[in-house]
């Protein structure tokens, strides 16, 4: 049984920021590799980053490398996401995601669990 719970979402304007949270239960949180997705209306859902197990290998969309950053504390059961210079592409619903290995993975299917989502929605 894993449960995710993200948290840090809002509404914010052009340029600005805001970090992201995602607390997850279990004690084998330190064994798989989590990661970031978001949907817009009317898209599909789209992977934004991941990190492996460890917290030593990142990797990033190039929608928004530059922009935003992704790290874990394994000791809190905590993943973040800052997000700097936000557009207003980047408005979508956010999900946090638990792996099946400790390796990065950018789709979909490599995750078993969801948390339900945090808006973002940035505006002009």
């Amino acid at each position: 049984q894993v449960q995710l719970a993200e948290s840090g979402g809002g509404l914010v304007q052009t340029g600005g920021s805001l970090r992201l949270s995602c607390a997850a239960s279990g004690r084998t949180f330190d064994n798989y590799a989590m990661g970031w997705f978001r949907q817009a209306p009317g898209k599909e859902r789209e992977f934004v980053a991941t990190i492996s197990s460890s917290g030593g290998a990142t990797d990033y969309a190039d929608s928004v490398k530059d922009r935003f950053t992704i790290s874990r504390d394994n000791a809190k059961n905590t993943m973040y996401l800052q997000m700097n210079v936000l557009k207003p592409e980047d408005t979508a619903l956010y999900y946090c995601a638990l792996a099946n290995s400790g390796w990065l993975t950018t789709n979909p299917s490599g995750y078993s669990y969801w948390g339900q989502g945090t808006q973002v929605t940035v505006t002009s």
